[in-house]
């Protein structure tokens, strides 16, 4: 309780998070250690990034803002030693079976008409593939009657899915997690991303959700050139459970992709 108090009231005095750790260090090396660490917890030094945010996961928050790429990012993962196929997933999705097979890539539904094609169809269409041990689905609306197969959904092995919704009219960007057939939260349902506050864990201290609120510290502590809250959470979403999108296949266009089936 008292390093709680401490902290809150530091940040209150404003400065950087870096100023504060700084005087937490001074009233006890303790409290100092734990607010980089992100928590009450003493859980020992943590090695700074030391890499560049924006080469990660977070190189697509910007844009995603406003709903580009697409407007859900989805995630899948199985147990250990599996892996969740992303063309059966699409397919279970309703993208176009002949693309899927083809092994379509963006590039391609890019280079019909000069794009004229796909700057209609764009809504209706899809990207995935496989990376940081994840299965990713990016996509904007699904067809009426999509995804309803439970058991090829469950024959894929999903055990863990995490999806990422915005819709930048109304400013609301959502984060849900799944893991076991339950939502990871403290019972709080879907949380919007905008909880967030810089400097402010956005969970319950030893919740659920507390292993973000931890990899958001160090997110704010190791890149304090980043003040775009929607890319220190993605950072902190890479940090904390792996989360990767292939960027240089998305900037080439060599990322799976395929229209909804007619």
């Amino acid at each position: 309780m008292l390093y709680l108090i401490g902290e809150a009231a530091m940040r209150r005095r404003g400065g950087s998070l870096a100023e504060v750790a700084d005087a937490l260090d001074r009233i006890d090396p303790a409290w100092g250690r734990r607010f980089r660490a992100g928590g009450p917890d003493d859980t020992g030094a943590v090695e700074p990034c030391g890499r560049d945010p924006l080469e990660g996961f977070a190189w697509i928050a910007g844009s995603w803002r406003e709903q580009d790429p697409y407007t859900t990012l989805a995630f899948f993962r199985a147990a250990p030693g599996r892996t969740v196929d992303a063309g059966r997933l699409a397919l279970l999705y309703g993208a176009d079976p002949a693309q899927v097979a083809a092994g379509t890539r963006l590039k391609d539904l890019r280079a019909v008409d000069d794009g004229r094609t796909h700057r209609d169809r764009g809504w209706q269409s899809c990207c995935f593939g496989q990376a940081g041990g994840w299965t990713f689905l990016l996509h904007h609306d699904t067809p009426p009657g999509s995804f309803a197969d439970k058991e090829a959904y469950a024959a894929l092995g999903i055990e863990e899915s995490l999806w990422l919704s915005a819709t930048s009219a109304k400013a609301i960007y959502t984060f849900d997690y799944i893991r076991n057939g339950r939502r990871v939260g403290d019972d709080d349902g879907v949380l919007e991303l905008i909880w967030y506050e810089h400097g402010h864990p956005p969970y319950p201290p030893g919740g659920e959700l507390d292993f973000l609120n931890r990899a958001l510290r160090r997110a704010e502590l190791d890149h304090p050139e980043l003040t775009n809250m929607f890319e220190l959470y993605f950072h902190a979403l890479e940090e904390s459970l792996g989360l990767r999108l292939p960027r240089r296949d998305f900037a080439e266009g060599e990322v799976r992709a395929a229209y909804w089936a007619e």
